[in-house]
């Protein structure tokens, strides 16, 4: 685990760090009522309410939504990986596909396991100086545990120039 992931994850798991970074850097999750309930250095559990702000007229969660959660469940391994490296990174979401299975009417969890791929793909990256992109998945379950959604997020990965 590189040095500066257990920092990131302590700063991500703050209730009030983490409501601050969305409302300044994420505004429409903050106000979708996107939250991150869960970020190990393995995974990632991001939630979105069913609520009049994130929900569409078919009586479900609007698909923005559900994309904006299931992305940073995606994002947040992702960028725990680039956190205060020696050599700064820049990456960047290159592609998305998504997968809907059933209407959305509670809260929805997406949930990524990609934490160890992320960190091997980061210093892939860094190692050899090279760009490479990795498609992480983030599984949307209710409360009931039945699949609502999956995204296939691509994310891509450059050491910055020193002269950028």
């Amino acid at each position: 685990m590189h040095q500066n992931t257990v920092a990131f994850i302590r700063k991500m798991n703050s209730p009030w760090k983490c409501k601050l970074y969305l409302f300044l850097k994420l505004p429409a999750a903050f106000f979708s009522g996107v939250h991150i309930c869960t970020l190990t250095e393995e995974r990632a559990v991001v939630s979105v309410p069913y609520k009049w702000f994130s929900k569409n007229p078919f009586r479900s969660t609007y698909f923005a939504c559900l994309a904006m959660a299931g992305e940073l469940s995606t994002g947040l391994l992702a960028m725990m990986q680039c956190y205060k490296r020696e050599r700064a990174l820049s990456m960047l979401v290159v592609k998305m596909e998504a997968h809907y299975f059933k209407k959305a009417k509670s809260i929805t969890y997406f949930t990524c396991d990609s934490g160890r791929d992320f960190e091997r793909v980061v210093n892939e990256c860094v190692r050899e100086n090279i760009a490479l992109t990795y498609v992480a998945t983030a599984t949307g379950r209710n409360e009931a545990n039945e699949k609502i959604a999956e995204f296939f997020i691509t994310w891509s990965f450059k050491v910055k120039s020193k002269h950028a």
